[in-house]
């Protein structure tokens, strides 16, 4: 008997490694967009600190045409690197959330860089350019706790609930008044986040019911 009952735990524990294993490769897999967006941050912020000119003047410019091309480019742009660094680590810590318990990563960051920037570009003030990816974190932030409420999910309530516990205090940065602050950015960047969730969550297949 003993024999038999030792051979049975070790495939227990065989299997239960290989899924662990599984599971670690699948959120490597589910993570690499997020690593690799954040790196082309800091190669273009690299190539702008060395070379000729000013890549900001590529942020969005409200209601110009020239500024148009800003809501695509802005968030990859950041005014120096004091201001990269400030965005890299909620950007990977939101976004790992994201691409891992929902595999919606692009379709978030593209959703929320367009409706935001599109936010901007119609009511931020004439005369400013903005840049920087603070609008995909306040949406990335809101995202995750609406996706949490929207699809009444026990992991994501539970990543809903320690999102607004750790970036609660984003809300302050939707109020107008900080000088050289985008508080329209985050401010749009956080409804693009709602509107996101709930479009992407009416889209999750359901499961079917059965009637007896």
């Amino acid at each position: 008997m003993a024999p038999a009952f030792y051979a049975g735990a070790m495939s227990l524990t065989s299997t239960t490694g290989r899924r662990a294993g599984s599971t670690v490769a699948s959120w490597g897999s589910a993570t690499i967009p997020v690593f690799a967006l954040v790196a082309v941050m800091w190669v273009v912020e690299a190539a702008d600190a060395v070379l000729p000119g000013s890549f900001d003047v590529w942020g969005i410019q409200p209601r110009s045409e020239e500024g148009l091309v800003g809501i695509v480019l802005a968030p990859i742009l950041h005014v120096g690197f004091a201001h990269l660094i400030a965005n890299t680590v909620a950007f990977l810590v939101l976004g790992c959330a994201i691409a891992i318990t929902t595999r919606r990563f692009w379709r978030v960051t593209i959703g929320v860089a367009l409706l935001s920037g599109l936010g901007v570009w119609m009511f931020a003030a004439s005369g400013t350019v903005t840049v920087g990816a603070s609008g995909l974190v306040y949406g990335y932030a809101t995202f995750l706790v609406a996706w949490g409420i929207f699809t009444r999910r026990l992991a994501a309530i539970v990543i809903a609930v320690a999102v607004g516990l750790v970036y609660g205090s984003l809300v302050f940065g939707v109020l107008p008044g900080q000088p050289g602050i985008s508080w329209q950015g985050h401010l749009f960047g956080s409804i693009a986040g709602i509107v996101m969730a709930w479009w992407l969550s009416r889209r999750r297949p359901r499961r079917g019911i059965s009637r007896y």
